[in-house]
């Protein structure tokens, strides 16, 4: 029989949803003071008026309430109007432009003490056609897409770091990325089959932590003496004296915590309801900035509640 779980806390977390439509949540005190930028860069040609903070907070309200760019214009400066807050707000043109630089920089998203990361990733559509033009016509030569790479905590749920590559890179090439920046506080990382290559396990042994990666069905032992391929041989031996194929898999998933890999998906579950499944901008340098954008969007409701389940006692 399938377990059953009831959320608890449904009154603190209909506020914290309520909550996440306010539009102070995204004016804070500390983005107003960061606004104007202050730092002398000592390059030629006139300083930068808004800081990188203030472009980043525009592209956050554009992915909160889905704006075109043109909008979040008037859409800003009716905000700071209504607000009294005083502040200049760039042009459209300028946010486009300064756009390019964000988000070309790995730099952690979550502020909270981390030891547990799930790994993963999600497409997210560039450009392409509705479904009644496929329906009745096919899918044409210029859709495209881009992978989201996920590092999320399953312990806060927010999401740690986040890197948007092009189509055509591997899951297994960006997860060496993402752990030469985690902080040694993490000791376990889980990932799906995908990461189930000598080049990951060889980034973990680097980093000091475990990985929780379910060999493919179709592994055998290594006879090399790679330190990297020994991880995967224990873990072969481990489920063949479970019982082998497919009951020893299932055993050994529910043995080592595998399953918390489920709330990975739920965080992308979430983050395509929020912002849908494709990217406004249409090169990749300001897409980049975007995903970062929406990243810290989804990590800022979620610091505001989350719900609590528990099991249901039959």
């Amino acid at each position: 029989m399938k377990a059953k779980y009831r959320v608890r806390n449904w009154n603190d977390y209909n506020k914290s949803l309520i909550q996440r439509g306010s539009i102070t949540v995204w004016f804070s005190e500390d983005a107003i003071k960061k606004w104007i930028a202050l730092e002398e860069t000592g390059k030629k040609g006139r300083p930068k008026l808004y800081s990188d903070d203030a472009i980043l907070t525009t592209l956050i309200i554009r992915s909160v309430f889905h704006l075109p760019l043109r909008a979040l214009q008037g859409f800003l400066t009716s905000l700071v109007v209504i607000l009294s807050v005083g502040l200049p707000i760039p042009s459209y043109t300028q946010i486009c432009r300064r756009a390019k630089s964000l988000g070309q920089e790995l730099k952690m998203l979550s502020r909270k003490h981390v030891t547990n990361i799930v790994i993963d990733s999600t497409g997210l559509k560039v450009y392409g056609e509705g479904e009644w033009k496929v329906r009745q016509h096919g899918y044409s030569k210029r859709r495209t897409w881009r992978k989201l790479h996920l590092a999320i905590c399953p312990d806060s749920n927010e999401i740690v770091f986040e890197i948007l590559t092009e189509n055509n890179i591997a899951d297994c090439e960006v997860y060496p990325k993402l752990l030469e920046r985690m902080p040694k506080s993490v000791k376990y990382t889980y990932g799906d089959g995908a990461y189930d290559t000598q080049r990951c396990y060889e980034a973990n042994i680097k980093h000091g932590s475990i990985p929780i990666i379910p060999p493919n069905r179709n592994a055998v032992f290594r006879k090399n003496g790679s330190p990297s391929w020994e991880i995967r041989n224990i873990n072969l031996l481990e489920i063949s004296g479970l019982g082998g194929d497919d009951k020893g898999r299932k055993l050994w998933k529910k043995l080592t915590g595998y399953h918390r890999r489920s709330l990975g998906e739920t965080a992308m579950f979430r983050f395509k309801r929020l912002f849908g499944n494709d990217l406004k901008s249409r090169i990749l340098e300001t897409q980049k900035a975007e995903s970062r954008a929406k990243c810290e969007a989804l990590n800022i409701m979620t610091r505001l509640g989350m719900p609590k389940s528990e099991l249901m006692v039959a």
